[in-house]
């Protein structure tokens, strides 16, 4: 049923039935086109420039989608889903999108078959069921963990825009990775990503501790501290003002006299607190008075103010500090111990390193390149890669990449759908079908011919060969396994649980009442 009066306000407009259903699904295939071919090795960039001018290029699937500004309903669940991707894996989000377009492009073919709605809901959530039995099969934990880790940043950043410096940028994440992982799990948010430009992406380098940006205080204190001991102090170093109004009458200059006195006998003894606890190093996340910094700049510290709450943890967490939120609580055992702060311009900014951590459990990953358009993909390449190996460390299993587990999936799940009785079956070989967009996208974006890939995989899957993928630089079929061609099965699952969601929901909408607001009328034009 076409457009028609909708029963809200003025002005609102009522679409539904199969117009609604073909409404979305156009919606969902059109922002899959779009970020399609970004996918794979050998994807495209997207140039796309915000309302206020801001230019982003990249072939990251959900930076893309956000620097977009979508307004359309449908299309934004979908970019829903890909951000869910990036928040709980980090890498994947343009799979999910160009895997919901399919499965609505499929659907759509059921849809004009007579197949309601919740049937193909049905088959699907079979389908997915049967996938997500077939991954767990066909996957493998891995012997060497610095190996498996190395072969999944290399996978990750593969396509990224950082070709030239792959290996130094995998090599730097991974060696993040095992200085932090503890018991098999790593915590991204342990790892600070600062990116200066200025320099080669090669020059790039993993800090064993934490950089700031923040300069010391004042020029007379050390640029240098080695054999730091740092002091974590979440509380002004300031007389502290009453909770209530009050009000002092001074009437001699004595007075005044005494009064700055107390006032300055008062920091003088918070910075004797602080270089009494053996501290040489301060860092603050709140104001440090003037007369404190005169005292401290005296005693010979190096001092940072005004730092943020996550650098504070992070430099508890790298050099073993214990945050103080009451100065007179300070003790020597509430020190941090690092080998080196000091103080260094990088991009002719200064910035604060706090290396040589003993036994650091964050790391700093310090990205140069020679624009910030770069740096922006280098940092989007390392999340992605860094998020893969946390995903893999989790469930401690991978499988093959480049299309390898997508054509396996088609094929089982082909013959799974012999064992479904009804309509459901349909379904079932539909979302098989919706499978092969992936190796069919991967060999599209390469330049090679889509049709003759699916028929090489095919053949090699039918042979036996489970990891079989497409080697997009030439064309070949290649063990993916063997070639270190990986990716986390956490990836694939919780893309296909995306997009399934997302597709799900888009098939249950039947009737779409869009209310709009009443415009003012058009003023004439006065120039």
């Amino acid at each position: 049923m076409a457009t028609e009066p909708s029963l809200g306000p003025e002005g609102s407009s009522r679409t539904r039935g199969k117009e609604a259903q073909k409404h979305n699904i156009l919606a969902a295939r059109a922002l899959a086109e779009t970020v399609r071919t970004t996918l794979g090795p050998k994807g495209m960039d997207k140039m796309v420039v915000g309302s206020n001018g801001e230019v982003t290029v990249t072939n990251d699937g959900v930076t893309i989608l956000e620097a977009m500004e979508i307004s359309h309903p449908t299309a934004r669940m979908i970019v829903e889903a890909a951000r869910t991707q990036d928040t709980e894996v980090g890498d994947g989000t343009t799979t999910v999108v160009v895997l919901s377009g399919e499965l609505l492009h499929r659907a759509e073919e059921l849809l004009e078959a007579g197949i309601h709605p919740t049937t193909i809901i049905r088959g699907y959530k079979m389908a997915f069921e049967e996938a997500m039995r077939v991954l767990d099969k066909i996957s493998k934990g891995f012997t060497t963990k610095q190996k498996a880790l190395r072969d999944i940043a290399l996978t990750a950043m593969t396509g990224k825009g950082v070709e030239e410096a792959k290996e130094k940028l995998a090599e730097l994440a991974v060696g993040a990775a095992m200085k932090i992982q503890s018991q098999d799990k790593l915590s991204k948010e342990n790892i600070k990503i600062i990116a200066k430009p200025g320099a080669a992406m090669g020059s790039s380098e993993l800090i064993d501790g934490i950089i700031i940006e923040k300069e010391r205080l004042k020029e007379g204190m050390p640029p240098l501290v080695k054999d730091a001991r740092i002091a974590l102090i979440d509380s002004p170093i300031e007389v502290k003002e009453t909770e209530i109004d009050s009000k002092i009458t001074i009437n001699t200059p004595e007075q005044m006299e005494s009064f700055i006195a107390m006032e300055d006998s008062m920091l003088k003894r918070m910075a004797d607190r602080i270089t009494g606890a053996g501290a040489n190093v301060v860092f603050c996340q709140k104001g440090i008075d003037d007369v404190a910094q005169h005292y401290l700049e005296k005693a010979g510290l190096y001092v940072c103010r005004r730092v943020t709450q996550a650098d504070m943890r992070l430099i508890a967490r790298a050099t073993g500090a214990r945050i103080i939120t009451e100065l007179g609580q300070l003790t020597s055992a509430d020190l941090g111990a690092a080998g080196e702060v000091f103080e260094k311009r990088i991009a002719d900014e200064p910035v604060t390193f706090v290396r040589g951590c003993p036994r650091a459990r964050a790391v700093t990953l310090l990205l140069r390149g020679g624009t910030e358009h770069v740096l922006d993909e280098v940092k989007r390449a390392l999340v992605d890669a860094i998020g893969d190996m946390a995903a893999v460390l989790e469930t401690g299993k991978l499988v093959g990449g480049a299309g390898a587990p997508e054509i396996e999936l088609a094929r089982a799940l082909n013959k799974f759908a012999d064992s479904v009785e009804g309509r459901e079956q349909l379904a079932v070989k539909s979302f098989a079908k919706a499978m092969e967009i992936i190796p069919v996208t991967l060999a599209e974006n390469s330049g090679l011919d889509p049709i003759e890939a699916i028929v090489r995989l095919n053949r090699a899957h039918d042979s036996g060969q489970t990891y079989a993928g497409l080697d997009v630089t030439n064309g070949h079929v290649v063990d993916t396994l063997k070639a270190g061609i990986v990716e986390p099965l956490k990836v694939k699952t919780q893309a296909l649980s995306s997009a399934l969601e997302v597709t799900t929901m888009i098939l249950r909408i039947d009737d779409i009442i869009v209310n709009e607001s009443k415009q003012p009328q058009n003023q004439p034009n006065l120039e």
